[in-house]
């Protein structure tokens, strides 16, 4: 890390305490800061009221060289924004439910001891950081940094009516519940688009999500086309019509972008297949929507309140992450 030594090399650990054992997180930090002859880090905990973005502009202040964060995807996502454009590398040791950035970049999952490794030993990789402006019902705009999916219908019902304490319980199987419960509700999401500098369209879809990078939990590819580093967008709006049609877009995500896509053969099968009307993929630079009721919103996994309207864009490149210098780390997925 060229980068690091210039900068002095101490690192900062934001850790969720709620989240991660910090004794044993504080052992293997020690042990590899000794092995790479790094200063003590700083330690900095995330509270309910911040989770994580005031704990890294501190440790900016600090001129730390790196920042860990160790916790779930709103720490994570939390860490990222205050660290756009700064220079300093983000590494994650992953300790939530979904992990979704560090499943997208095949860090390690459940191993909190190799994580930290390839904070102190990976390499630095550059990644774009998705950016929403989110019109409110009262006309303010807040704004959200978004590190693999943001999105409005079904999925956004779906995290909304997630119990809290299930999901603390048996984590992704919280949301088969919340599923059953967002689907009994019937709604769908009407919305007129534009796309990069594109004519308006109008589309109706049980969930519409722009995402920055496409694997899921359970190696689910559902926007197998989507590059974390592209400075592109990538939309899919889902538009089954009734059962049969949710199976077709099962089949689809699950069946030909999770298996047959890893093989040249299955790519060819693939590439022959033609589209689904009930799966519409997009992809641009920009992304301006509007509804004309309030809807559901979410960023990577959590709630983020009613939009009235949403503008994305992409920041290229703007956050380095620090993966794995020796390639994609075996994972056993059972359980997670």
């Amino acid at each position: 890390m060229a980068e690091a030594l210039a900068r002095g090399t101490r690192a900062a650990v934001i850790v969720n305490p709620s989240k991660v054992d910090a004794e044993a997180l504080r052992a293997s930090v020690e042990q590899h800061e000794q092995a790479e002859g790094w200063q003590p880090s700083l330690w900095i905990e995330t509270t309910v009221e911040d989770p994580g973005s005031g704990q890294v502009r501190r440790a900016l202040d600090e001129q730390v060289a790196l920042v860990i964060a160790a916790g779930g995807d709103g720490t994570v996502r939390a860490a990222a924004a205050a660290l756009r454009d700064s220079g300093v590398p983000l590494a994650i040791v992953p300790a939530g439910t979904g992990n979704l950035l560090a499943r997208n970049l095949e860090l390690p999952l459940g191993d909190p001891a190799a994580a930290v490794r390839v904070a102190f030993t990976g390499t630095e990789r550059a990644i774009d950081l998705g950016i929403i402006d989110a019109e409110r019902v009262d006309g303010e705009v807040d704004q959200f940094v978004f590190l693999v999916m943001a999105g409005v219908g079904l999925d956004a019902q779906m995290v909304a009516n997630t119990n809290p304490q299930l999901k603390a319980k048996v984590g992704w199987l919280a949301y088969v519940d919340a599923i059953a419960r967002s689907l009994r509700s019937g709604s769908r999401v009407r919305l007129r688009y534009r796309l990069d500098t594109n004519p308006d369209r109008a589309m109706t879809a049980h969930t519409v999500l722009i995402g920055n990078c496409g694997m899921l939990p359970g190696n689910i590819a559902l926007l197998p086309d989507a590059e974390i580093d592209d400075g592109r967008l990538d939309v899919v709006a889902l538009a089954p019509r009734g059962f049969r049609g949710w199976l077709r877009i099962w089949s689809r995500v699950v069946w030909e972008n999770g298996l047959l896509r890893r093989t040249q053969v299955g790519r060819w099968i693939v590439g022959e297949t033609k589209p689904i009307r009930a799966l519409r993929y997009l992809t641009g630079e920009r992304f301006i929507a509007r509804f004309p009721h309030p809807e559901e919103f979410e960023v990577d996994g959590d709630p983020a309140g009613e939009v009235v309207a949403l503008r994305a864009t992409v920041d290229h490149q703007a956050l380095a992450v620090m993966v794995s210098a020796e390639g994609t780390p075996e994972e056993d997925d059972v359980g997670r």
